[in-house]
């Protein structure tokens, strides 16, 4: 039976999903370890399966828990990763990524609308950044549809900004606009959430020495796994 006692004013699901929160808390369900099915839990607090599929439900909402077709329920291992937001360059030292596609799609997005995107097909790359085999970035990056093939092809294995470089296209201005925003699309599959999970957003825009590269582009993160810090230097104080 459920060890903690039901609260007169908590509903029993919000009672069983508490005493499964503190569970995985104190280190009774360990990290990506399979927790007991709905029937065991239920037999367990002595309340019906729609109570304990109820209670799971916002669990996995919540990004504690992660239900795999076929195999059951697992406690959500959390990777919290801090990376500088440096204003010129993204710091990814020590990443590695992972290209998923390289298409030619115009940018939809109405959050990219106040950077005034052009509205012609660019080229879009879409790639998973990890940090100690950890997905921590997924990131989507449109570029001018002049860029040539031969650094199109050098995008499988480095970043965009990266790659232009070696080309001698160095950037000279960027934009961001950080936000948040509920999950959908791949980023669910990538990163092993439910559809909604709140999700933190940076969007950009780099201008570079060439008038016919602009780069535009997203990264996203569950809003639990990633933290930016930021150094802005001081003025010192002029001497009276």
């Amino acid at each position: 039976m459920i060890s903690t006692q039901f609260r007169p004013s908590a509903s029993l699901h919000e009672t069983v999903r508490e005493e499964i929160m503190a569970r995985i808390r104190n280190g009774t369900y360990q990290p990506d370890s399979l927790i007991p099915s709905a029937s065991m839990l239920g037999e367990e607090f002595g309340v019906s399966p729609i109570t304990i599929k109820r209670a799971l439900r916002d669990l996995q909402s919540a990004g504690a828990l992660v239900s795999i077709t076929g195999k059951g329920t697992y406690v959500k291992k959390r990777t919290r990763v801090l990376r500088r937001l440096d204003i010129t360059t993204p710091s990814y030292e020590g990443a590695s990524i992972q290209l998923h596609s390289v298409s030619r799609e115009k940018i939809t997005d109405p959050a990219m609308a106040v950077f005034d995107p052009p509205s012609d097909v660019m080229f879009c790359i879409r790639k998973t950044i990890f940090a100690e085999n950890t997905p921590f970035m997924y990131d989507v990056t449109y570029l001018s549809s002049f860029v040539g093939e031969d650094i199109i092809e050098e995008f499988g294995n480095t970043f965009v900004t990266t790659a232009l470089e070696r080309h001698g296209i160095e950037m000279v201005n960027t934009e961001l606009i950080i936000d948040a925003a509920p999950a959908n699309g791949q980023v669910e599959g990538v990163f092993g959430i439910p559809s909604g999970y709140p999700m933190l957003r940076r969007f950009y825009k780099y201008t570079t020495t060439s008038p016919t590269v602009t780069v535009y582009g997203v990264v996203q993160a569950p809003f639990d796994q990633l933290a930016c810090s930021i150094s802005i230097p001081g003025h010192a104080q002029q001497p009276k």
